[in-house]
């Protein structure tokens, strides 16, 4: 139990400083996500490709809400993998199909990043492939 408690103290310390930006003059943020973040003190950054809703047997789920759980869940995958979790995202842009998915998309983010507000961009877009309707990519900074 010691090696959890020290990784987790290691990973705070180790965290880049990250100073949000949400300044009273610009209209502040509709929901879950910060105007403007600043690293100071960071080891390393993480840029995250595209994460199209494809399970790792090349499936794509049912529906918008399935896709994007999918889409976090690879963006989380590729984090993990790095070492680094949620906490560590400093920006996000968003690729939807249709402006009807921003109110899911909304609610999905901000379940799977529990609490986190990275910078955000969300953009209605056409998708490479026509059975996805989203697209993530994210930076992360440690």
């Amino acid at each position: 139990m010691a090696w959890l408690w020290n990784s987790l103290n290691r990973r705070k310390s180790d965290m880049a400083h990250i100073v949000r930006h949400n300044p009273a003059a610009v209209h502040a943020p509709s929901s879950g996500y910060s105007m403007g973040l600043e690293i100071g003190q960071h080891r390393r950054l993480l840029f995250i490709s595209g994460q199209v809703p494809e399970n790792s047997d090349g499936s794509v789920p049912e529906g918008f809400d399935a896709q994007c759980e999918q889409s976090w869940r690879n963006v989380i995958e590729v984090l993990t993998s790095a070492g680094l979790g949620v906490e560590h995202l400093v920006k996000i842009n968003t690729f939807l199909t249709d402006k009807s998915q921003l109110a899911p998309n909304r609610a999905i983010r901000r379940k799977m990043l529990d609490g986190n507000e990275p910078a955000s961009t969300v953009m209605i877009a056409e998708t490479v492939e026509s059975k996805w309707l989203l697209e993530i990519e994210a930076i992360a900074a440690e």
